[in-house]
């Protein structure tokens, strides 16, 4: 199938129209991207700085950068200038160079905090306890060049739909519940970004705003 097919197949699964798709365009060549952005695709996820910096020369400037993979501190000066959207933070060291950083380009940037909510030890993560700590230290108010729009989690790969379920619903329910709570000046808790090819579906149904959508898309990456 083509992207546009795809595209409208996924399309048409949205059980939330106001859901962003935001395209994971990691390993694809720029044709892929500019296809998908003449079909009217916007939001593009990638994992590799180096990767993202390379094609934010070759796209349209009103393209929007997601940075969805792991993100090291020595890495985040290339991305500051203009990525719209870091998805997953996972310290307060991680927090202090974004902040640093965006303060040299004059720039807020918005900044998701990332909660391991998987049963899979490889996958990476604040746990409540870490958030908490991060949320009612004194510290984090002083970085005023970053904004904390919300949380991010990945559910554990299996075929479990249940359990996948169940990790986002608990994620959700965090989200609802800080939601409610005094936070610091710079967090403002709108987006809850999980669900990506596989599990999509459930996480909308769980309260998503948010999804991380690559092989539904463009098919299955080449990694060579």
């Amino acid at each position: 199938m083509s992207i546009k097919e795809n595209l409208n197949k996924i399309k048409n699964t949205f059980s939330n129209p106001h859901c962003l798709l935001v395209a994971v365009s990691k390993t694809q060549p720029i044709s892929a991207l500019k296809e998908a952005y003449d079909l009217g695709i916007r939001d593009f996820g990638e994992n590799k700085v180096q990767e993202m910096v390379d094609k934010q020369a070759e796209l349209p400037e009103d393209v929007r950068w997601h940075m969805i993979g792991h993100l090291q501190s020595n890495k985040v000066k290339y991305i500051a200038p203009f990525v719209h959207l870091i998805h997953g933070v996972d310290s307060l060291k991680l927090l202090r160079e974004i902040n640093k950083q965006a303060v040299k380009v004059d720039r807020i940037i918005p900044c998701l905090l990332q909660v391991h909510i998987a049963k899979e030890e490889s996958k990476f993560g604040l746990d409540e306890n870490e958030l908490e700590e991060i949320i009612s230290g004194h510290e984090i108010q002083d970085l005023k060049n970053i904004k904390i729009s919300g949380l991010m989690g990945m559910a554990t790969y299996t075929d479990d739909t249940a359990r996948v379920r169940k990790e986002f619903r608990g994620l959700h329910q965090l989200f609802t519940t800080l939601k409610k709570r005094a936070l610091p000046p710079n967090f403002e808790m709108k987006e809850l970004s999980m669900g990506m090819s596989g599990d999509y579906v459930i996480a909308q149904e769980e309260g998503s705003t948010m999804v991380r959508i690559g092989t539904a898309i463009f098919g299955e990456r080449n990694y060579k």
